[in-house]
C-alpha cells in the first residue's frame, strides 16, 4: 500500500495527515525513485533543499517521489536497465520501466533543469 500525506494549514500550523491509497487504485504513469541510504551526505543535502517543495511543484505533479533504500532495488518492483550502485540516483520511471536517471545530488540550481530534460522522453 502507497502512502501518500497531505499536509494542512491549520491556525498557522501545519497539520500532517497520512492516508493509505491502495496500488490498484492508482492508475500506472510516472514516478521519481530516489535511491538512498540514511547515512548519504548528499541525500540529506537533497532533503534540504528540495525535498519540502518537490511535491509542491509541476515536475512533482508530474512523477511523484518514491524512496528507496538502495539495498531494496532488487524488491522495488520496476525494471531498472541496470542496478543502482550510488546514493542518491533518481530514477525516472514509466508504468515500471526506466526512462532515465540523474546520478548523485547535482545541486538544487541543476537538478530541475536535469529532471526537465528526463520528463520530455515520458510518452505524451
Amino acid at each position: 500500500m502507497r502512502r501518500r500525506e497531505f499536509i494542512a494549514f491549520v491556525g498557522g500550523a501545519a497539520v500532517g495527515l497520512l492516508i493509505g491509497v491502495s496500488e490498484s487504485a492508482s492508475a500506472p504513469g510516472s514516478e521519481l525513485l530516489m535511491f538512498e541510504r540514511p547515512d548519504c551526505a548528499w541525500c540529506q543535502r537533497w532533503d534540504a533543499e528540495i525535498a519540502p517543495t518537490y511535491p509542491r511543484t509541476t515536475e512533482g505533479s508530474l512523477a511523484p517521489l518514491r524512496r528507496v533504500h538502495i539495498r531494496d532495488q532488487a524488491i522495488v518492483g520496476v525494471s531498472l536497465e541496470r542496478p543502482v550502485t550510488v546514493t542518491p540516483t533518481f530514477v525516472l520511471m514509466y508504468d515500471g520501466r526506466e526512462i532515465g536517471r540523474i546520478l548523485g545530488h547535482p545541486g538544487s540550481e541543476f537538478f530541475y533543469g536535469l529532471l526537465g530534460e528526463l520528463l520530455k522522453r515520458l510518452p505524451r
